[in-house]
């Protein structure tokens, strides 16, 4: 496991602050010695924490291009069939995974493809399960085109603590199965709008595994 790039700054900083506030409080206003030790507990119990939304596992990816593999850690919210209107402009499946502020924040192409289209919308910051996220708030859209002519719409959602997203892909640009290609800070989702007539093989509330977990199979 390493440190994702977009945290290792953040963390340098972050250490810095919470030492100078720790020192600054000893120092400066000489309080009990418990009071010490308990800001010097809730420093370290919340640089961990930050620690842990930064970090980058190492995964061994198993491709295959009959599967969807999910696109970030996290538990399955939406599986249901709706009208994408940005792009397809009819039915579609989505799939949705929300990605609470202890998960795993980098995004994985959940297919192997090339991106067709690629777009960053500015917008609201809603919660990231709210049914209006997913048009309404910052985001990014993406289409991966298969082999095999199928077209796979993949979005980035920045939820309500999340006010930042990342993104290292173009147009044009081929994605392996598993690859990342973005991140997002902080509590927020990943859409997945597949064929109507692909087949789920996970259910509501399932927790997955980015680049793991097989959301669905195409038929």
């Amino acid at each position: 496991m390493t440190i994702h790039k977009e945290g290792r700054t953040f963390l340098f900083v972050l250490m810095i602050i919470l030492v100078g506030i720790n020192f600054s409080v000893e120092y400066f206003l000489s309080p009990p010695e418990t009071v010490v030790n308990i800001l010097l507990l809730v420093s370290i119990v919340f640089y961990l924490l930050c620690l842990q939304f930064f970090r980058r596992p190492n995964k061994q990816i198993e491709k295959n291009d009959n599967l969807v593999l999910a696109p970030a850690d996290g538990k399955v919210v939406v599986i249901e069939k709706t009208l994408e209107q940005e792009y397809f402009k009819d039915e579609r499946l989505q799939i949705s995974v929300f990605m609470s502020p202890l998960n795993v924040h980098n995004n994985l192409s959940p297919v192997r493809g090339v991106v067709e289209k690629f777009v960053y919308h500015a917008g609201k910051y809603l919660v990231a399960w709210h049914p209006k996220a997913s048009t309404d708030n910052e985001r990014t859209t993406m289409v991966l085109k298969m082999d095999n002519g199928v077209e796979v719409l993949v979005r980035q959602v920045a939820g309500a603590l999340a006010r930042r997203i990342k993104w290292y892909v173009q147009e044009g640009q081929p994605l392996e199965q598993g690859q990342e290609y973005g991140f997002i800070k902080f509590g927020s989702r990943v859409d997945v709008f597949l064929p109507p007539d692909a087949k789920v093989v996970v259910e509501k509330d399932t927790a997955c595994v980015g680049g793991k977990t097989v959301l669905a199979e195409f038929k």
